[in-house]
This record gives structure tokens, C-alpha cells and sequence, in this order.
């Protein structure tokens, strides 16, 4: 037997904050430093997961559902884009890489906030490192699975019967 539309809601909030837990360990215990399009697949966790949370409080009536199901969807596609843009970059020959630019907070202190966050969105050199995988795939490979994997939850979310 299934778990119903809320707990499933709630297995996929849950489900995120492994992720950014996940994340925060390989960053502040294997010292691992987020480049810019792992700070945005990061956010766009985040987002699906706040989705799902709210989803699960509200506990919304047949619309409802397919609203949150939708919007899901979406900052998941958005956010498998942002992990897709980042195994391309890996996948390019070293020539090819674009320059790695300064660190992100200095971006945000010394450039205008648009600008700072077009480099966060588009990546640089250091999205194209790879510095960990499992079974030869990237953080950004199993960080795209991990959305397409939202995205098939939320797609049977939005159209199976309560």
C-alpha cells in the first residue's frame, strides 16, 4: 500500500533535507568547496523541498495537490537544468573550460547584484572540476538524478487519485 498524497509530501521534504545534509557534509567535513552551479542545484533542492513541506501542512483538497505537484515539477526541471549545465562543463576538454572567476562572496560585495548572480546561474571554470564520485559519477550527475527522481515523485504526486 502506498503512502498517501501528505506523507509522500512529507518522505519528499524529508527526502531534501538529506540532500542538504548530504551537502553540507561533503562540504564542511570532507572540505569540499561549492562552486556556483552547486550553490544554485542547492537552492532549487531547497525550493522543492519548502514545496513539499507546504504541500504537507495544507493538506490541499484535489487542486491543491496538482498545483503543489506542478510547482514541484518545475523547481525540479529547473533544478536538473542547473545539474545538466554542470556535467556539460565537466564534460568539456580542458581548453575549452571557461575561466574560473573569483569566489562568490567577493562577486556579491564587488559586483552588481545581476551580474553576481548571472555568473551563479551560468557557472565558470571551477563548476568544470570534478573533486568527488561514486561509481563514476559526479556530485552534479547524482545531484540530477536526485531531480529527475523529484520530478517523477511530483509528476505521480499531481495525478494519482487520494
Amino acid at each position: 500500500m502506498l503512502p498517501s498524497i501528505r506523507q509522500t509530501n512529507l518522505i519528499i521534504f524529508l527526502g531534501c533535507v538529506g540532500l542538504m545534509l548530504i551537502a553540507a557534509y561533503m562540504e564542511h567535513v570532507m572540505g569540499l568547496e561549492p562552486c556556483p552551479l552547486c550553490i544554485t542545484q542547492r537552492a532549487f533542492v531547497i525550493l522543492v523541498g519548502l514545496i513539499a513541506l507546504i504541500a504537507f501542512l495544507h493538506n490541499p483538497a484535489r487542486i491543491g495537490q496538482r498545483v503543489y505537484g506542478i510547482l514541484g515539477i518545475l523547481a525540479a526541471v529547473i533544478g536538473g537544468s542547473f545539474s545538466s549545465r554542470q556535467l556539460w562543463l565537466q564534460s568539456l576538454p580542458e581548453d575549452q573550460v571557461p575561466a574560473c572567476g573569483p569566489g562568490l562572496s567577493y562577486m556579491f560585495d564587488v559586483y552588481p547584484f545581476l551580474e553576481a548572480l548571472e555568473v551563479l546561474l551560468r557557472g565558470d571554470g571551477n563548476c568544470a572540476k570534478v573533486d568527488w564520485s561514486l561509481f563514476g559519477i559526479s556530485i552534479a550527475g547524482w545531484t540530477l538524478v536526485a531531480f529527475i527522481g523529484l520530478a517523477a515523485i511530483n509528476l505521480f504526486q499531481t495525478w494519482r487519485k487520494a
